[in-house]
């Protein structure tokens, strides 16, 4: 008999491959550190490729809305795709120098005097609240104490090792240096993104259709794909364009209303509002402790406007610009701010709501398919008050019994009437208890008069 030497093969490889997979795992869990320290400058090189890709997704409405124009007015595709991604680039650039031009000027301008009359600023609104408190006679100890830490604290940060202080700074500048190098690659890679994005996307579904046995899974994720892509894309566009317009209309409100740091207000306002719910009180707080410091009385106007611009924002131009893009409620949305922010930091409150609504979305897609497998509805309010379903699908309501009111003002089983019956049953038990006491207080005699005579014949027989 022939021996089997392609299976002996087989598991000859199957062997090898296995004691290989455990030696490289024993390796990396016995240098984690260097292995983790590896991935991590693995990332951070490909940092630009992701920065480049996410500018380019951004960006990418734009460029399809050129592209389109211009094949309507009979421009041919390569030319039209080159047009495009050179429009793209161009808003960038141009959002890029007014964020130069506009905004760093007037935060170079603002910074360096408010960081200069910070203690001043403190030690003045120090006095004004601790002569409030000494003409309400209330002691200001606690006040003290707080002002002298906070005091200490600057100092302490300012005097103390200055060597350290300047390396922390060169560290920041290094790094500042370095982010400033990723973006521009980032800029080159957007523009390789968006100019062969038709290649990019051909390349991932023809992967798809190998990988995949059957063409019906294939066309079900790519139908998935594109749900999720509506998703981030209505709410991280929508989302951006509505902080750029909060942001104007605070610079344009707070200049109307003659408040101090008009520009540095406005960019914290708008930068903080791209976070949903929480963001407009991550971007009033602070700023309002500023204006506290310098007037009080321009803080309490801050907060007035603030709050209505919020109203307004929440009411009117949120949903006109994003709709209903997340399709999630409000507790979800909180939840999903609560969840992602304790698990990516900023940027999971910055993601976090369309990253919940894709899971969201992916997941009562599954529920569905298997509803619809064993012959059930898909919608929600058929299952509001189901008591049970019978293995014909039929279904049984629960059964509510209606709640009677009684009327509240008329009538003889009104509310009034019961009261009013009720207060006459307690004024008629009080009578009762109070009856037998006057009488028997009417009923004896007085004692005064009675006992006056005896007290005079006692001093005539004492006299006899």
């Amino acid at each position: 008999m022939k021996p089997p030497v392609k299976r002996i093969i087989q598991l000859g490889c199957l062997v090898l491959l296995g004691v290989v997979v455990v030696f490289l795992v024993i390796q990396m869990l016995l240098n984690f550190g260097d292995v983790a320290a590896a991935v991590g400058g693995t990332l951070a090189a490909l940092r630009s490729i992701v920065v480049g890709c996410v500018m380019a997704y951004l960006l990418y409405p734009l460029a399809r809305l050129a592209e389109q124009f211009l094949l309507a007015h009979k421009v041919r595709r390569k030319p039209a795709r080159a047009f495009s991604t050179l429009f793209a680039l161009l808003i960038l650039l141009i959002l890029l120098v007014m964020f130069a031009y506009f905004i760093i000027p007037q935060l170079v301008v603002s910074l360096p005097p408010l960081v200069q009359n910070l203690p001043a600023m403190i030690e003045r609104f120090y006095a004004q609240v601790s002569g409030f408190l000494s003409d309400h006679g209330i002691s200001s100890d606690i006040l003290d104490d707080l002002f002298r830490r906070v005091e200490k604290f600057f100092q302490t940060w300012l005097r103390d090792d200055p060597f350290s202080r300047i390396l922390e700074l060169a560290g920041r500048i290094r790094s500042a240096a370095k982010n400033i190098l990723n973006f521009i690659i980032g800029i080159i890679v957007m523009v390789y993104v968006l100019s062969g994005r038709d290649q990019f996307v051909g390349q991932a579904k023809k992967l798809l259709f190998a990988l995949c046995r059957k063409r019906s899974t294939c066309n079900r994720i790519l139908v998935h794909f594109r749900a999720i892509n509506r998703i981030f894309s209505g709410f991280v566009s929508g989302k951006l364009l509505d902080s750029l317009i909060i942001g104007i209309l605070c610079g344009i409100g707070l200049s109307i209303l003659r408040i101090p740091y008009v520009p540095l207000i406005s960019v914290i306002i708008g930068i903080t509002n791209i976070i949903p719910v929480f963001g407009p009180f991550f971007g009033a707080i602070p700023s309002a402790l500023l204006l506290l410091l310098t007037d009080p009385g321009k803080c309490l106007i801050f907060i007035i406007f603030i709050v209505v611009l919020q109203q307004i924002d929440g009411n009117v131009i949120g949903p006109k610009i994003l709709g209903d893009s997340t399709g999630l409620p409000a507790f979800w949305v909180l939840f999903a701010l609560l969840l992602f922010n304790h698990l990516m930091g900023f940027w999971g409150m910055l993601l976090g709501v369309p990253l919940f609504a894709s899971f969201s979305y992916l997941f009562w897609e599954g529920v569905n398919t298997l509803l619809r497998k064993k012959k059930l509805p898909v919608t929600t309010g058929a299952y509001l008050n189901v008591k049970e379903i019978g293995e014909d699908g039929h279904f049984t309501a629960l059964e509510h019994a209606p709640i009677v009111f009684p009327p509240l003002l008329f009538g003889e089983d009104s509310l009034l009437s019961r009261l009013k019956a009720r207060l006459a049953r307690a004024q008629e038990s009080e009578d009762e208890a109070d009856g037998p006491e006057e009488d028997f207080r009417a009923g004896e005699e007085p004692s005064g008069p009675a006992d006056a005579p005896a007290e005079d014949e006692a001093p005539g027989r004492s006299e006899r």
